[in-house]
């Protein structure tokens, strides 16, 4: 059949690399719904609602922060080892139109466990709105994206076996959904070791939830525990910041692994 020859844009290139060193991480995933009511109370009540990604980034640095492993990245390069970071980087997986065509570019939130929910909600939205070279990120992305293909692929390869390059190109963990679309459960890939997807908030006020991780990393009995930690953390931490009600330290829960 005849058709028509159609140039790859840049975002779409980019994606094309992004699936290429994705394939090359032996993921596994784990499902689960979440019961998020009192969440869901203190988020009707706040007089800013912020958005759910910023949500997610937030409670998944929160638990991070008590969880080394979620800050862990496997390295290859020179020899196998793992890298465990400081604090936790979220890339959160944002949905733009560039000259006509849908696309997804990850946006950076550093140390999100560290600053207030608006802050990260307001930067969020500002990445699927501003124009594309205005975001730091996203610029940095563009101009890798237009080196030729060996360059580029060069270049993945030493920014995810460089610990401090990876984690400040890939992040630690990543955070993306179709949610605003309807519902469906979305099974994303990613280099980065860890990537949180969630659903539509149900009349129950319950959430369903998917991690995916790099199974080098760590097993699904641990990352189970990690999404009990998950749950706790939305609705004590966040809901509080959401009421504007600062949470003693005594009243946390346990962290993951101690569960």
């Amino acid at each position: 059949m005849r058709g028509t020859n159609r140039k790859i844009s840049l975002p779409r290139r980019f994606i094309i690399d992004l699936m290429h060193a994705s394939m090359r991480v032996p993921f596994i995933s784990l499902s689960r719904t979440l019961d998020v009511s009192p969440l869901i109370e203190a988020r009707a009540q706040a007089a800013q609602r912020p958005g759910w990604a910023a949500i997610f980034v937030k409670a998944f640095a929160l638990v991070a922060k008590d969880e080394p492993v979620l800050r862990t990245l496997y390295i290859k390069l020179p020899w196998p080892h793992f890298f465990e970071l400081p604090r936790s980087v979220a890339m959160v997986a944002i949905a733009r139109v560039e000259e006509g065509e849908d696309c997804i570019l990850p946006e950076k939130v550093p140390a999100a466990d560290e600053r207030p929910l608006t802050e990260i909600d307001a930067q969020i939205r500002r990445a699927k709105d501003a124009p594309l070279m205005e975001i730091p990120a996203f610029r940095k992305i563009m101009m890798a994206t237009r080196l030729p293909l060996l360059l580029r692929r060069l270049s993945w390869l030493v920014g995810l076996n460089v610990g401090r390059m990876y984690a400040n190109n890939f992040g630690s963990f990543g955070v993306t959904s179709v949610a605003a679309y309807g519902p469906g459960e979305l099974q994303a890939l990613s280099p980065g070791p860890f990537l949180v997807s969630y659903g539509v908030v149900r009349p129950d006020h319950s959430i369903d939830v998917v991690i995916r991780w790099d199974h080098r990393v760590t097993d699904g009995a641990f990352m189970a525990r990690a999404l009990t930690r998950l749950e706790q953390v939305l609705n004590t931490e966040i809901s509080a910041e959401l009421r504007g009600i600062p949470q003693p330290a005594e009243a946390k829960p346990a962290p993951a692994a101690a569960t």
